[in-house]
């Protein structure tokens, strides 16, 4: 009886951290790219000797850990910025405890994609999109927190051109009315080309609805366009049942979203920007003039 009692203790233990287990998240770092794969095969520690090989074992890796009920995410693993991470932390780069570490520290900072069993030609692609929306926004954060505060007026520029860009996008949204929005903003950084993109859907009479996360990519990519009077340019697209897509633009100048006419955005669509050569029309679509959108707060005084 006595070692009955003691099978059934053992089992309850065993059921209870089973149990515990499929509540602690599981994040897998990949190597997407074959070049990344090279880099990492100069760690005495890291066994895998092709590049193909190594993505059919993390993707049975996921699915082993899905089929557990785990929830399982994965994320970009940059061999780069495990090098730095891994110098700036005091750690030695060629053990697989430090490459967990560096890949929670990815999982923590939110660049992540849930696996739902999707095949890692799509997880990928993701994958790579989620991290450079991400490095886009840390950069464009940076800029903004760089600037500091107005000489004449003590506002802090940044909060004020974040301020000015989420009021621009709401109006913006507003105007455009009923049915599904992408919105596409790109901005000349001090460095590098900053690119955002949004989505939203909004039914007759109420708001626009948008993801926080893209609403604040979105928003800080203009802030900085705002804050540095970057040239740069938005794009609307609105869908709609029953009738064609309107498609509407927007130069930034000077911190201003100013309207495009209908034929310039015709001409900023229907014209190859590597060559210059006319490109055929879309169809199905209607080029149309940006209406006015104030990037002024009217609550800031800035």
């Amino acid at each position: 009886m006595a070692h009955t009692s003691q099978n059934k203790r053992t089992v309850t233990r065993t059921s209870m951290r089973r149990t515990l287990r499929r509540e602690v998240p599981s994040t897998v770092g990949i190597l997407a790219d074959a070049q990344d794969f090279t880099a990492m095969r100069h760690y005495d520690s890291f066994t895998f000797d092709d590049h193909p090989t190594y993505l059919r074992q993390t993707e049975h890796l996921l699915k082993s850990l899905a089929s557990q009920q785990l929830h399982t995410s994965a994320a970009l693993f940059d061999p780069d910025e495990f090098a730095e991470f891994c110098a700036e932390a005091g750690l030695d780069a060629d053990t697989a405890e430090s490459r967990s570490r560096f890949t929670a520290e990815i999982a923590g900072r939110g660049a992540t994609v849930p696996y739902t069993g999707q095949p890692l030609g799509s997880l990928l692609p993701e994958l790579i999109n989620t991290a450079a929306r991400q490095a886009t926004w840390e950069y464009a954060t940076m800029l903004l927190a760089d600037l500091g505060a107005c000489a004449d007026c003590g506002q802090d520029i940044g909060r004020s051109a974040f301020d000015r860009a989420a009021h621009a996008l709401m109006r913006l949204l507003e105007l455009a009315g009923p049915g599904s929005h992408h919105l596409v903003c790109s901005i000349a950084g001090p460095d590098e080309q900053l690119l955002a993109v949004l989505h939203a859907h909004a039914a007759a009479g109420s708001p626009a609805q948008l993801d926080a996360s893209e609403g604040a990519e979105f928003v800080t990519v203009l802030a900085v366009g705002i804050a540095l009077e970057s040239p740069g340019g938005l794009v609307l697209r609105t869908s709609a049942p029953d009738s064609a897509d309107r498609l509407h633009g927007w130069r930034l100048t000077q911190g201003r979203l100013t309207p495009l006419t209908a034929g310039e955005v015709f001409s900023a669509y229907c014209t190859d920007a590597a060559t210059g050569d006319p490109v055929s029309p879309e169809p199905g679509v209607e080029y149309c003039a940006g209406f006015p959108v104030i990037t002024d707060d009217p609550e800031s005084h800035h």
